[in-house]
């Protein structure tokens, strides 16, 4: 009984450790060793960043501000150079070249002299000197319309030949004496271009400042042309009158976008004519005198 308590009383000694756990462990503090280690690694490296960028920032501030430096100092020096330059310099004022109005100079009346630009009309020069003969011989009161039927004279034949291949069909004329007169070499005008261009391409656009100047050019070129009245108007391929000419321009303008030929005459009673009319490729405008424009004025005023 005694040997059996005391055996019981004896205390057990403790179970050795399983070794899977102690191979889990050691595992363990193999991977903090080395998270350990790691992190040291980046701390390192941080530190080493920091002082980079602290010693290249200040590097490149400096840097740049002296670059800033001078860029300032170069550009003071140029702005001075340059200012003691413009003063060294004689500046002379510019030249500008005035011309004359075509209105101011005088018709050339030498079917010989030479143009700077060559006129859109000689290469039909011999028919339209052909026609303007015929127009000099017995005229031909039966002619079909927009043929002159009326006699020209061999002077004014030679102004409208002057006009068509010196002035290029662009250009006044010193008018002819009367009303009359100009409108028969504007009709003549009319004759030569309308053989040219036809009728369909070919418009007459009139100018005079009062209803009986118009109706003068009316009358005039309907019994020069053999036309009708119903060849006269806004609405026609023929001839309008204008009183105005920011109508007249208007309406030429608008024959151009149609690609339409406009030929502009101009009374000579109109002693003021509008720049705008000056672009156009075909016009004729007529200058009078002091003596005839007061003639003019006399005929015109009511009684």
């Amino acid at each position: 009984m005694t040997s059996s308590n005391s055996e019981a009383s004896t205390p057990q000694a403790p179970q050795a450790a399983s070794p899977s756990a102690e191979v889990i462990l050691a595992e363990l503090l193999e991977r903090r060793q080395r998270l350990l280690a790691e992190i040291t690694t980046l701390e390192q490296r941080r530190d080493r960043l920091q002082e980079d960028i602290h010693r290249h920032f200040a590097g490149t501030c400096d840097e740049l501000s002296r670059r800033v430096q001078g860029f300032q100092e170069y550009l003071v020096g140029a702005l001075q150079e340059l200012s003691d330059r413009a003063q060294a310099l004689e500046l002379a004022p510019r030249k500008v070249m005035v011309q004359p109005s075509p209105l101011d100079q005088p018709a050339a009346t030498d079917s010989s002299q030479d143009t700077s630009v060559a006129s859109p009309f000689l290469a039909d020069q011999i028919l339209i000197e052909d026609m303007i003969r015929g127009f000099q011989d017995t005229p031909d009161f039966y002619a079909p319309p927009w043929r002159l039927r009326r006699h020209l004279e061999a002077s004014h034949g030679d102004l409208l030949a002057n006009w068509l291949f010196q002035q290029q069909g662009r250009g006044a004329q010193n008018s002819l004496g009367s009303r009359s007169r100009n409108v028969l070499l504007g009709a003549a005008a009319i004759a030569v271009l309308t053989e040219l261009y036809g009728e369909d391409q070919l418009q007459t656009l009139v100018l005079a400042s009062t209803p009986e100047r118009l109706g003068q050019w009316r009358r005039g070129l309907q019994d020069s042309l053999g036309l009708t009245r119903e060849d006269f108007g806004p609405g026609t391929n023929g001839i309008s009158l204008f009183e105005r000419p920011n109508a007249l321009i208007e309406r030429a303008d608008r024959l151009e976008r149609q690609d339409r030929l406009p030929l502009i005459l101009v009374d000579a009673a109109e002693q003021v004519i509008d720049i705008p009319i000056l672009q156009f490729p075909l016009w004729l405008a007529f200058a009078a005198d002091a003596h005839e424009l007061a003639m003019d004025d006399l005929d015109s005023a009511p009684l």
